[in-house]
């Protein structure tokens, strides 16, 4: 009887060492997606794990498809017991064990970035938010915001800007990794925002343009617009970046354009002052008139 007791305290201890080690893993950040089109689950993943220590992977469960007719995966990126950094990978459909993740249920572990999985060495080169095709440039206003070094929910609010009223938008930044590989983080209406993953957040001095095939002219950015006549006119800065498309501004100066009359009965004009390719420059457009830039 002495003999058989060894082996099975043995298998005993070496099931409790396996058990510790396995919870020893805590979850630093979550992404969903396939190919270069990742979204950042984290904070719906905190929410996960306070609910239930088991669930199946899918875009019910998050609320977002970030590419339709691709089976996509759960990318959970952790620290070890040493320190070392590891990636776990759920495919869609799957199931998820939280048991092996420190904190699961109580949902405390790191939802920062942490610098993992890039070490803060993706480079932000532009960002954009919309949904579907309307679309606004937002580099400058993320330039701020990472300035002041922020961590803050993607909306309307935060960007400044409404481009699809009534539909959920998402922020998309892309990134450039360190091996000048090229990547899109996207940031659904509502999730938080944390820089910690890109380089140089805090000073906000990521490259302000994003290549495009055969554009060389640079990143359009509307500084400020007035739309009337003398001293009636409404600022329609904002309307502008809304309809800023590819980097490129095509429309009608109207009333319809710009949802308003400041002065009726009056022809008016709109003054935009604007910077392309690292210059600034002022355009006045008069009402009927196309404006096409560049």
């Amino acid at each position: 009887m002495a003999r058989l007791r060894i082996p099975v305290l043995a298998a005993f201890f070496l099931a409790f060492a396996s058990a510790a080690t396995a919870q020893q893993f805590q979850i630093i950040r979550a992404e969903y997606g396939y190919g270069d089109r990742w979204v950042d689950v984290t904070p719906r993943l905190r929410e996960l794990a306070r609910e239930n220590e088991r669930f199946r992977v899918s875009n019910e469960i998050f609320g977002v498809d970030p590419v339709e007719g691709r089976v996509k995966s759960l990318r959970i990126y952790v620290r070890g017991p040493r320190g070392e950094n590891r990636t776990f990978e759920f495919p869609e459909r799957s199931t998820v064990d939280g048991s092996q993740f420190t904190g699961w249920r109580e949902g405390n572990w790191d939802a920062i970035g942490g610098g993992f999985p890039g070490g803060g060495q993706y480079q932000i080169v532009r960002a954009e938010y919309g949904a579907g095709n309307r679309r606004v440039d937002v580099t400058r206003r993320l330039r701020e915001l990472a300035r002041a070094d922020r961590t803050f929910r993607a909306g309307n609010d935060a960007l400044e800007v409404d481009p699809a009223p009534g539909r959920v938008k998402t922020l998309r930044i892309h990134a450039r990794g360190p091996r000048g590989s090229t990547r899109t983080f996207d940031y659904r209406e509502g999730d938080i925002v944390d820089g910690s993953q890109f380089s140089d957040w805090n000073g906000g001095g990521f490259n302000p343009g994003w290549p495009r095939p055969g554009d060389n002219t640079g990143e359009l950015n509307i500084i400020s617009a007035t739309y009337g006549a003398r001293n009636r006119t409404v600022d329609v800065t904002r309307r502008l970046r809304s309809l800023v498309r590819d980097g490129r501004l095509d429309l009608t100066v109207n009333n319809s354009t710009f949802d308003d009359d400041p002065a009726p009965g009056t022809r008016k004009t709109l003054l935009v002052t604007y910077s392309l390719g690292g210059r600034q420059r002022q355009e006045t457009i008069g009402e009927g008139e196309r404006l096409r830039i560049p």
